[in-house]
């Protein structure tokens, strides 16, 4: 039976455009801030990478910071304010909500997009953040938030912005000027990059916020060694992904192929952001009543990799975070998956995810029938 890969948001398998970069670069040795030849072609790998990120942002090289992913770029952002400085909103990543636990939420309506009216009137009743954080695209649901209002929003107040993008960059345009955001976190795995790279772009202020202390690497913005075979590769990717805009926002068609039949065959499916602009390769659905364990494990048995909306942890389930800030009940929250497609995902599969779903829907059904028959009995 072939498996079918439907976790994009999770990781992108990564391109063999940039398997080939990366291999290339880690045959040869050398150490990006040294002088010598073999330093010399590092550091021209890494700052072609940072160009074309930069450029892909409508942003300046020299704003790029690169270091290990998102969560590092999050974290240091976040722990550069106290915590009774910072709002995030409702439905943040565990990245930046676990991080600043005790932060002020934004509320999001049903549909998980921000309550710009419910903000507004936090910042008119203040006291007032000096940052908020909001995902640019929600890694659970795929719901796009409204970036550049909060950015205008929250500098009338004199308040930074700060997005974590990794489900953004490739699906949607992301220009850091017109947004006027102040700092965005990258993570190369989410468009087909390596794991363990990633960037913090820094706006116009340039704050630069410090995390990693020691050395004097990208501009003493960011300590260590860099990772030359992963800034390069993350490069590549960003360089095919941002050509591939029209590919993600194509996906829609068989995210929502998939969405028909999911609940042509079980009516009680739930659609959570279905009336909020999404990504196009992103479908988060509910089956009240049923935990997404069980039908996670149910997929996986059928050949099917995919994520569920429930945080499980030490035999114990609790329904997602993002799907409860939408107004969701337990019912709905801990029935939760999420189906994710991405640069390589072909029509075949889609077709056949829809036929395993049917044959996982209908042994469900029968299960709870016959259990409800017991019950009667």
């Amino acid at each position: 039976m072939e498996r079918l890969y439907f976790d994009y948001n999770a990781n992108t398998p990564i391109r063999p455009e940039v398997i080939d970069i990366m291999a290339e670069i880690m045959s040869v040795p050398g150490n990006a801030s040294s002088v010598h030849y073999h330093g010399r072609l590092g550091r021209k790998h890494v700052e072609h990478a940072r160009k074309i990120i930069a450029e892909g942002l409508n942003s300046r090289p020299e704003q790029v910071v690169f270091n290990s992913g998102a969560t590092e770029s999050n974290n240091t952002i976040l722990k550069h304010f106290d915590q009774e400085d910072i709002w995030v909103s409702a439905v943040e990543h565990s990245s930046v909500s676990r991080v600043v636990a005790d932060a002020r939420r934004i509320p999001v309506t049903k549909d998980g997009v921000v309550d710009l009216e419910a903000l507004k009137e936090m910042l008119e009743a203040g006291p007032l953040p000096k940052l908020i954080s909001v995902m640019f695209v929600n890694s659970e649901t795929g719901v796009i938030q409204p970036i550049k209002e909060i950015c205008d929003l929250a500098h009338h107040y004199g308040i930074k912005v700060h997005s974590d993008a990794v489900q953004a960059i490739g699906r949607v345009n992301v220009d850091m000027k017109t947004l006027g955001l102040d700092y965005l976190s990258l993570s190369a795995h989410k468009i087909g990059g390596p794991q363990g790279c990633g960037a913090l772009v820094l706006g116009p202020c340039e704050e630069a916020p410090k995390f990693m202390h020691g050395g004097s690497q990208e501009n003493h913005r960011r300590a260590g060694s860099e990772n030359v075979a992963g800034i390069a590769g993350f490069g590549k990717a960003m360089e095919l992904a941002l050509g591939q805009i029209d590919h993600y926002e194509g996906l829609a068609k068989w995210r929502d192929k998939i969405e028909e039949a999911m609940c042509a065959t079980e009516p009680s499916m739930v659609v959570n952001g279905k009336n909020a602009p999404r990504t196009g390769n992103t479908l988060n659905i509910s089956w009240p009543g049923q935990l997404a364990s069980m039908l996670l494990m149910n997929f996986d048995l059928e050949g099917v990799s995919l994520s569920t909306g429930s945080a499980c942890s030490s035999g114990s389930i609790k329904p997602s975070p993002v799907i409860k800030a939408m107004g969701a009940d337990d019912d709905v929250a801990l029935g939760t998956l999420r189906i994710s497609m991405g640069w390589n995902t072909q029509e075949a599969e889609v077709d056949a995810f829809i036929e395993r779903w049917k044959k996982i829907a209908s042994r469900v059904q029968e299960g709870a029938k016959a259990e409800a028959e017991k019950v009667t009995a």
